[in-house]
């Protein structure tokens, strides 16, 4: 391991480098969003990861979840990305919680104390009830909203989650903050492109809801749109556990 991260310490020195080693991050969901995510944080060698999920891998998820692969189908999520994690990043602790994220789960991964929260699931109403236990509970989070349907990545944005224009689903989401009292704490990668009409109010496949019984309408999903949602929370992840900058100060 000795050179593994090489190129990131030339990038943030050897005292940010040993601040990702000592760093632990949650991501819950591992899907199009959060399989990337995972990678970069393994790749840049974030020390703890616990992997919060409650699927398997399905045919439909080959197109754009990094966890997909004809090898994998019918795996839980959660051990294929343990597996891939340990396979880039051996001494990474690695911790699969295998849950349906809502408000009555989010205690089982607020326990383990991570330094950051990353939510990359995909259901609204389990969207808005662990975001609110987490700032409740006073652990950054950054938040994925809608990558389904598209198209321009140069319209991909990154910042508070009350303050974002633009995005059907960032609009929902704290307008159902506001009534449980959250109005700030929140950070997100949104994209501000006018999506399809006819998806607005829906937030895609996935977690089916609290009960997991309600099947919704599966949306169109480009791998490239989504990658870079979950490399953007990735960046902006890294970021904050380094304090805010990238700079290799000499230390």
């Amino acid at each position: 391991m000795s050179r593994q991260f090489s190129r990131i310490e030339l990038m943030i020195g050897k005292g940010k480098l040993k601040r990702l080693h000592q760093s632990h991050v949650a991501v819950i969901g591992l899907g199009a969003v959060g399989s990337f995510c995972v990678e970069a944080l393994a790749r840049s060698g974030v020390g703890h990861l616990t992997l919060a999920d409650c699927d398997k891998v399905e045919e439909t998820n080959l197109n754009r979840q990094l966890f997909a692969l004809h090898s994998t189908l019918g795996k839980r999520k959660t051990d294929v990305a343990r597996q891939r994690v340990l396979d880039i990043y051996p001494q990474c602790k690695v911790d699969p919680v295998e849950l349906f994220a809502h408000a009555e789960t989010i205690p089982l991964v607020l326990e383990k104390k991570p330094d950051l929260i990353v939510d990359a699931i995909d259901s609204l109403n389990p969207k808005v009830n662990i975001l609110a236990a987490i700032v409740r509970a006073q652990v950054p989070v950054i938040s994925s909203m809608g990558a389904a349907t598209r198209t321009d990545l140069g319209l991909i944005r990154f910042g508070d989650l009350f303050s974002a224009r633009g995005c059907s689903l960032a609009r929902t989401v704290r307008q159902r903050l506001r009534r449980l009292g959250i109005t700030e704490g929140i950070e997100c990668v949104y994209s501000t492109e006018i999506s399809n009409k006819e998806a607005l109010g829906e937030l895609g496949e996935g977690q089916m809801g609290l009960d997991q019984g309600r099947k919704r309408r599966p949306m169109g999903s480009l791998p490239t749109v989504t990658a870079v949602f979950g490399l953007t929370v990735a960046h902006h992840a890294l970021k904050f556990l380094l304090g805010g900058s990238f700079s290799n100060v000499k230390e």
